[in-house]
């Protein structure tokens, strides 16, 4: 299920739109790709057709993506699309505590908005783009549109520089160490990344996940740090602290003081790895990379929590909660008492759905609408004035 929405008239070619491919997911997980329509009454008349359980959002092709079996297959290409990332909490299951799984809580929801945090600052900051949007996966993760022209019109090649500068945790589930620091040098971004780790990393891995809290999980942590010796000393002196805060401050003391008598070789970065791979974003590197990989629309419904697909405010990301999306019951409670309500008061039924609790999501959405049709206005207006200038 899908929510219209009040677009933009972008100032874009006249096939954008014919030639950007959607994807339906229908009842027991029919799955019908390269959709495509002529107009956006077109392509309501078809979602109301087939009522689709999620609607993805794919590239704009070289032809209409309906039409696919009509053109030759090398001349059917993926011409550009939003730069995009897709973060689950899924992936951090090897370092959380309190959830597994595709459950999520108020106790590890912070590392989503560290990740916002983290990806948004570099995307905008090292990357210079302007126009992105996040918004909740309905679940357990959140995704992430770049749409910047720039972006839209990455190579794979250029979207794999951008996920593999933006991948720090690697490594499968039998890998111990994921994160690996050079001892002398830190890149700027992973600097700025342990800033904003940083600044909530005691609340949500003491405090939150009690880390720390029993042998078990210590012994966990202690195997991200590679001298053996320093491993012994730490793990002889957790028993004698009461609490994960006071093991934690008692395990950097430890390897500072290491680092201060150059007892340790290996693993001089150990307080800063550890911190990157409990709390640094865990990214779908295949999700980027792919011109033509798809990515559910905005204001999709979840099927199965039902809750909407809403934008989340980079700027106000430590208020998000999941807990407060609306669901599609609690949307249409509000949109039946709404129209009772207008009825009563102008004998008219109307529902709208901007008094909602949905309301603030659209606005936010046709905010970020607008600031991306300005600035292709005003580029278009700068080529234009150059143009006149010869």
């Amino acid at each position: 299920m899908s929510l219209h929405c009040r677009w933009p008239v972008m100032a874009v070619p006249n096939t954008y739109f014919n030639n950007r491919e959607f994807s339906f997911t229908l009842k027991d997980d029919v799955y019908i790709r390269y959709q495509s329509f002529a107009d956006q009454q077109d392509m309501e008349k078809e979602i109301q057709k087939k009522c689709p359980y999620k609607i993805d959002i794919g590239a704009v092709f070289s032809h209409r993506p309906k039409d696919h079996k009509t053109v030759r297959p090398a001349a059917f290409q993926a011409q550009e699309k939003e730069l995009v990332f897709d973060i689950d909490m899924t992936d951090y299951d090897d370092v959380r505590n309190c959830c597994s799984g595709a459950d999520i809580c108020e106790r590890c929801w912070p590392l989503m908005t560290m990740a916002i945090k983290i990806v948004h600052r570099a995307l905008t900051e090292d990357f210079g783009f302007q126009h992105i949007l996040w918004v909740y996966s309905g679940r357990r993760g959140i995704h992430c549109w770049v749409c910047d022209e720039a972006a839209r019109k990455l190579t794979q090649t250029g979207r794999t520089a951008v996920a593999e500068y933006l991948n720090v945790v690697k490594g499968g589930e039998n890998q111990a160490r994921k994160v690996r620091l050079d001892s002398y040098f830190i890149h700027p971004s992973v600097q700025e990344a342990l800033r904003i780790v940083e600044d909530g990393f005691e609340d949500y891995a003491c405090s939150q996940q009690d880390f720390l809290g029993e042998e078990q999980k210590w012994n966990k942590v202690l195997t991200l740090i590679p001298s053996e010796d320093l491993r012994s000393k730490i793990a002889a002196d957790m028993e004698e602290k009461p609490d994960s805060a006071s093991r934690w401050a008692r395990l950097k003391k430890f390897v500072k003081m290491s680092l201060s008598t150059g007892n340790i070789r290996d693993g001089q970065r150990a307080v800063e790895e550890i911190m990157l791979q409990y709390c640094y974003p865990r990214l779908d590197i295949n999700v980027s990379t792919g011109v033509n990989h798809l990515l559910k629309s905005p204001f999709c419904i979840h099927p199965k929590t039902g809750r909407v697909c809403v934008p989340i405010d980079p700027d106000d990301v430590d208020n998000f909660s999941p807990s407060t999306v609306p669901t599609i019951t609690q949307l249409l409670e509000e949109l039946n008492d709404i129209e009772k309500k207008t009825s009563e008061e102008t004998g008219k039924k109307e529902k709208d759905y901007m008094s909602t609790s949905l309301g603030p999501g659209v606005e936010m959405f046709e905010r970020f609408l607008k600031r991306l049709e300005n600035s292709q206005h005003n580029r278009l207006q700068e080529e234009a004035d150059r143009k006149m200038e010869f």
